[in-house]
């Protein structure tokens, strides 16, 4: 008879996890991926980088819309969806005039969707709902819009991609030094895994990284590439924070599972989202 016929089976060996919990694997896998078709896109028809980004963003607010609804909260998501549509198209092709005209009719369809739904929904959350409608529209297309106008002129793949590659760099160099170095809580109610030692990295990787692409890539100066990096750590790390408010509003660990390793699409882009702006008005002052 086999010695081990009787032997308890011997467990798999479990998947490694960082200290943030997060399958360390599977998310370098997923976050290469998406960066990929990000690269592609820029470097090929940068028209087809909208449509990558349309799709995002359209995941995005199907994940904010869901998790809103557990909370009674009814944003009215189809002007946001077409007015976010508008918001893209105007920031790409029309200017800043257009997409701001854009924002401002998508604020009165949802003023007025709400409205004309208020016999099957009742008037009791009128101001909240609605409040909610403009809150995800400025949130996710109008702040998307940003990234539209970064990537208009002639050397706009160029400049979508500083943006990225200086937010990954935020997220990569915040990630490892915490899970490294990482003892001091920076907002320990609001994010307890950050700390002011990530901080640190997320700083020293962004300004490394804008000092070298802003030169090489845009043929900018080094001292405008620190300022570029700098101003992503800052806004990079506002936005990560500012959605992982709304989660604990919420009371949701994470926006959604389409992401393994990730999460929800907005919790892959919290960081873009604000800083996209802040790169855009910077890239625009120093570039002529």
């Amino acid at each position: 008879m086999d010695a081990d016929a009787g032997a308890p089976p011997v467990p798999a060996p479990p998947v490694p996890h960082g200290r943030t919990g997060r399958n360390l694997p599977v998310a370098i896998g997923v976050g290469a991926a998406l960066g990929g078709v990000a690269l592609l896109t820029l470097l090929t028809v940068r028209a087809t980088f909208l449509l990558y980004m349309g799709a995002a963003l359209a995941v995005a607010l199907h994940e904010l819309d869901h998790a809103l609804r557990a909370r009674e909260i009814r944003a009215p998501v189809i002007p946001v969806a077409a007015g976010g549509v508008a918001m893209l198209a105007c920031a790409y092709w029309a200017g800043s005039r257009a997409t701001l005209a854009a924002f401002m009719l998508t604020v009165l369809a949802v003023l007025a969707w709400r409205l004309v739904t208020a016999g099957a929904r009742g008037t009791a959350g009128y101001v909240r709902d609605v409040t909610a409608g403009v809150f995800t529209a400025a949130y996710l297309p109008l702040l998307g819009s940003s990234v539209a106008a970064m990537l208009a002129p002639a050397d706009g793949g160029r400049r979508v991609l500083v943006f990225i590659i200086l937010t990954i760099c935020s997220d990569i160099g915040g990630y490892f030094a915490g899970i490294t170095l990482g003892r001091h809580k920076m907002a320990p109610l609001i994010s307890p895994k950050k700390t002011w030692e990530g901080l640190a990295g997320s700083a020293a990787a962004c300004l490394l990284a804008g000092g070298l692409t802003l030169p090489l890539l845009l043929h900018g100066h080094v001292w405008q590439g620190l300022i570029t990096g700098a101003a992503v750590v800052v806004a990079a790390t506002f936005g990560d924070l500012a959605e992982s408010l709304i989660k604990r509003d919420l009371d949701i660990k994470d926006m959604g599972t389409i992401l393994p390793g990730h999460g929800g699409i907005l919790d892959r882009i919290d960081s873009l989202l604000i800083a996209a702006p802040v790169v855009w008005l910077l890239l625009a002052a120093f570039l002529r």
